[in-house]
């Protein structure tokens, strides 16, 4: 797209200035076409009066009847002239023949304008051209003292008065108009700069491009956009954005009500950089990236980025999954090390009958550590996640118990999401019974299945949940012990448990008898 030959702003600012100069200049012009239309009516006015003071002389109607014996009407005619500053003031008969002139010469000549209007009875006020030149002059009928018309009196003004005045009146309205003309184009160019700071001085096609370069971008990336303006509200959220929050919030919206989850509204809170933050919005775990927008050393607000890592961290779940089973193993390992070592001890020192006893001992002793539970929970999962969490907590000096109300005869079909749940409870309960004051510390681990659904229940001997966090301890961010990267444990839990249509649920914060006990229903999970 081809650039302007001269910027926008300019061209608003020449554009206003002009309409300002045209509006100006048609005020003014209209101003002096009043001016000019009040002056020539006060000018007639003034003659017709002076006409009709004139007429009202007695002596003047009685001399005209008379034809004028005594020559008395060119006398009284002068003096009136004289006395009102008019131009000229004429005495007619009917016939229009003069009884009346400032120049002398021109009594009892005929008048060179129009007389039948006044001697038919009508007064006449007009701007005429006479012998005396360009006049506003008014005309009266003339009558005797019987009312008798028997002529006419003509007073006019010279016309170049009325040019005078209106000069005169146009000068004193200029500097108004000036002023009027001065402030406009100071406030013309004051939007016209208002403009272009708040255009950024970016030019009319450099917007139309950046608007459809955004509209493109935002809508034709696979990442999620959310952009805050300085003051805390939504400016920009493209689709894909929408579709991972579970909602569709209008621009305009401020920050506190877009319900976005803590971490996503701290990151904006603090409007400092931040990668790769987990976040959990609805069934969806996101990682978001947030970064502050500048131009010009001012502050635009901020972007924040969302990418769907669902899928991901299903895998994840796989993996820890695969993890538990290697530990699981891994422990077996070890301990079947020891016994062949044993067994090889007894044989070289040629305890042939200890050998065979202890040999009878392994084939009783059962594979996993469950205690009264190994017939109860037959699933190879669920035995391999408590012989891998029982090694891991006794590392810790733990003791992981599963309790005998357990019941799980069938197998499970959900395995990832199954120990999801259960390795974040236990894991969560290892460290509160860890790092509690009760001795010994352990962990109990109930199992009980209802039809295809299975109701697991932790209880740990630690010192239970503060008060203050009862209500809000499955937010994302919140934890009840300190440090990065905390506060998401539970908040996944609650996440993956949601996913098949149950949930987790603190049953009990703990107290003087026992630590806390969370609990946690899982539909459809069991063949």
């Amino acid at each position: 797209m081809s650039q302007p030959r001269m910027p926008f702003a300019r061209q608003v600012l020449l554009l206003q200035i002009g309409l300002v100069a045209l509006v100006v200049g048609v005020g003014f012009a209209f101003t002096g076409w009043l001016l000019n239309d009040n002056l020539t009516h006060q000018y007639e006015q003034r003659a017709v009066a002076v006409a009709r003071a004139v007429a009202a002389d007695p002596d003047i109607g009685a001399a005209v009847a008379q034809a004028d014996p005594q020559h008395v009407v060119q006398a009284r005619a002068e003096r009136a002239r004289l006395a009102t500053g008019a131009l000229f003031v004429v005495v007619t008969d009917k016939s229009g023949k003069r009884y009346a002139h400032p120049n002398p010469d021109e009594v009892g000549e005929q008048v060179s304008t129009d007389f039948s209007q006044a001697v038919a009875g009508n007064e006449v006020s007009n701007v005429e051209q006479g012998t005396l030149g360009l006049s506003a002059r008014g005309k009266v009928p003339l009558r005797d003292t019987a009312g008798t018309i028997v002529g006419e009196v003509s007073v006019g003004f010279n016309a170049e008065g009325i040019h005078d005045q209106l000069l005169a009146l146009l000068g004193l309205a200029a500097p108004v108009a000036a002023g009027a003309l001065a402030l406009g184009v100071a406030g013309s160019a004051l939007l016209t700069r208002l403009l272009k700071r708040r255009t950024l001085g970016l030019e009319p096609n450099e917007l139309t491009e950046l608007v459809q370069q955004r509209e493109a971008v935002l809508h034709g990336i696979g990442e999620g956009v959310l952009a805050v303006d300085a003051a805390g509200r939504l400016s920009v959220c493209n689709g894909e954005a929408a579709r991972l929050l579970g909602r569709s919030p209008e621009p305009g919206t401020p920050l506190a009500e877009l319900e976005l989850p803590g971490r996503l509204a701290e990151a904006v809170l603090r409007r400092e950089p931040v990668d790769n933050l987990i976040a959990v919005a609805g069934d969806r775990v996101l990682v978001a990236t947030h970064r502050q927008v500048r131009r010009d050393g001012v502050d635009l607000g901020g972007v924040l980025t969302l990418r769907d890592r669902t899928d991901l961290e299903t895998l994840t779940r796989e993996l820890d999954s695969v993890r538990r089973l290697t530990d699981a193993l891994r422990a077996q390992q070890h301990e079947f090390a020891n016994r062949l070592h044993t067994l090889s001890g007894l044989l070289q020192t040629d305890h042939h009958r200890e050998a065979v006893e202890y040999l009878h001992a392994l084939f009783e002793a059962p594979a996993v550590p469950l205690g009264a539970a190994t017939e109860a929970v037959p699933d190879p999962y669920l035995q391999a996640f408590v012989s891998a969490k029982s090694v891991a907590a006794a590392e810790k000096g733990v003791a992981l118990q599963v309790g005998e109300a357990s019941w799980v005869p069938t197998r499970v079909l959900a395995p990832v999401e199954v120990t999801t749940v259960l390795g974040n409870l236990v894991d969560n309960a290892i460290e509160a019974a860890r790092v509690g004051g009760r001795r010994p510390a352990r962990v109990e681990l109930d199992l009980v299945a209802e039809g295809s659904s299975l109701h697991v229940s932790v209880a740990d001997s630690g010192d239970g949940v503060p008060e203050h966090l009862r209500e809000v301890l499955f937010l994302e961010g919140v934890s009840t012990r300190d440090g990065e990267g905390r506060g998401l444990g539970l908040a996944l839990t609650r996440q993956a448990a949601r996913s098949l249509g149950g949930d987790v649920r603190l049953a009990d914060p703990g107290g003087t008898e026992h630590g806390a006990v969370f609990s946690a229903t899982l539909p459809e999970v069991l063949a």
